[in-house]
């Protein structure tokens, strides 16, 4: 596919990028527009390290093509914050919930999965604010740890579902 300019809105901003309709948007997030909270992980969206919002929604920006994000709201971790804010019709904090209760909870150990558990968590949080530990667990199912601390994770969604 032959490379044309795109009109993406990010984070709340319009953003201008050249490259092909069929580049991963993960990419164009990360080499064009200098994002740096979605990240590579197995470019196969098996392990959610490159989740973004789009519209609302969790979806794997290493499989998702550039073309289908025009038109949509796109969110990554740097504007997560920002997203709760508005949806819960507030100032935004300087940290989602999420974010905030994984550092109490000392959850992230390298940190190569915290973006995609951070997305899917506020998306959960977003759609039921109080979950059951089944429902986080299953939310989360799609999300490698390298590291192993599921039960950190678990406790941090918890804490955040009560704030």
């Amino acid at each position: 596919m032959a490379e044309q300019r795109w009109t993406l809105k990010v984070n709340g901003r319009t953003q201008q990028v050249d490259a092909a309709g069929d580049t991963p948007l993960l990419y164009v997030l990360q080499n064009d527009l200098a994002l740096r909270g979605p990240r590579f992980g197995c470019g196969l969206a098996q392990c959610g390290s490159c989740s973004v919002l789009i519209d609302d929604r969790e979806v794997r920006a290493c499989i998702t093509p550039l073309a289908s994000a025009v038109g949509h709201s796109i969110t990554t971790l740097e504007g997560i914050a920002t997203w709760y804010g508005q949806r819960k019709g507030i100032r935004a904090p300087s940290l989602h919930p999420v974010q905030q209760a994984l550092i109490d909870e000392q959850a992230p150990q390298c940190g190569y999965c915290m973006n995609g558990i951070v997305i899917k968590s506020a998306e959960l949080l977003d759609r039921n604010p109080k979950p059951t530990e089944a429902e986080i667990r299953s939310a989360l199912s799609g999300h490698l740890c390298r590291c192993g601390t599921y039960p950190s994770i678990l406790r941090a969604v918890q804490k955040a579902a009560g704030t």
